[in-house]
């Protein structure tokens, strides 16, 4: 897989940060949404996801800062972009999905490595 990175270099490796000898970063833009549920991951590693049968869009209901539908679209990106993994098939110990009970499949997700890096250079920044 060859990967490309912001300063225009690529290599065979498929890690970010992996080529330039670690001087170039790819950029990932963050969305408040998304932002604010990174946030939410840094508190609590692990949270509760739902869906239809059809699992084209994960459910969040636990914050409301942001309105249902965007929380989808913000997880589906998270997702995307490999920060995230959502995994209906694993639901949360001693969680109550009574919340999600219109929704049939109760999972679990959580930060991927690159998440848990990307969360770890969000904290470094806003100390600075």
């Amino acid at each position: 897989m060859d990967c490309r990175h912001a300063c225009g270099k690529s290599c065979s490796k498929d890690q970010c940060g992996a080529c330039c000898g670690g001087g170039c970063r790819s950029q990932i833009t963050i969305t408040p949404v998304e932002y604010a549920l990174l946030q939410q991951f840094a508190i609590t590693p692990f949270l509760p996801v739902a869906a239809s049968w059809n699992l084209k869009t994960p459910i969040y209901l636990e914050e409301t800062a942001y309105q249902p539908e965007e929380y989808s679209d913000a997880l589906t990106t998270l997702s995307l972009k490999g920060l995230i993994r959502i995994d209906y098939d694993i639901p949360l110990t001693n969680f109550n999905y009574h919340t999600y009970k219109s929704y049939p499949m109760h999972g679990s997700m959580a930060l991927t490595g690159t998440g848990q890096e990307i969360v770890e250079q969000i904290e470094i920044q806003d100390v600075q």
